[in-house]
């Protein structure tokens, strides 16, 4: 049991590092996005150091912790192989899959803005930020609640949460401008 805990622990200490990555990678996007509405000097210091600040993140802190958080994770499904018969498990993978999947999505932008391509506006990058809060409070509510769970509610709740994000930007946005 104890080696099981070890185990548990080094996951869940590389899903925080990962979300950590997942969470002010997209911010520092924002900052790179209206950094590119600067003069020229000022546009060329900011962007050059957020390039930078993006790249360290990324590659040195977000993409070695996704790594070791699978790799821990799939770990833990090889000391209990029940769990993957369990619905609140095929719903975590579920969502892992996505967050994986966004992960990649992001990787793919990091390299678009290292190349100067801003295919994105700032205001859609606060809402892509605010995708890993809700994978991060789905996974989190299936792992404590495991099959407690009523489907029903998680999925309203889901939605209501996703509702009051976007509703949080807008009023954000009024507020910024």
């Amino acid at each position: 049991m104890e080696y099981y805990n070890i185990i548990k622990s080094l996951h869940i200490i590389f899903v925080i590092t990962w979300f950590a990555g997942l969470f002010y990678v997209p911010r520092l996007f924002i900052y790179f996005i209206e950094a590119h509405q600067k003069k020229n000097d000022e546009k060329k210091i900011l962007t050059d150091q957020l390039i930078v600040m993006i790249e360290r993140l990324w590659y040195l802190i977000t993409w070695p912790s996704s790594i070791l958080a699978l790799i821990f994770g799939f770990w833990m499904l090889l000391l209990v192989p029940v769990w993957i018969y369990e619905n609140w498990m095929i719903a975590k993978l579920f969502f892992v899959l996505i967050l994986v999947i966004y992960h990649l999505k992001t990787h793919y932008i990091v390299k678009e803005f290292k190349l100067g391509v801003l295919k994105y506006s700032s205001d859609f990058m606060r809402i892509w930020n605010e995708v890993t809060s809700v994978i991060l409070v789905s996974i989190v509510f299936l792992v404590v609640l495991k099959n407690n769970i009523n489907w029903l509610k998680f999925t309203v709740g889901s939605l209501l949460f996703i509702l009051l994000i976007l509703v949080l930007i807008k009023i954000y946005k009024r507020f910024r401008t």
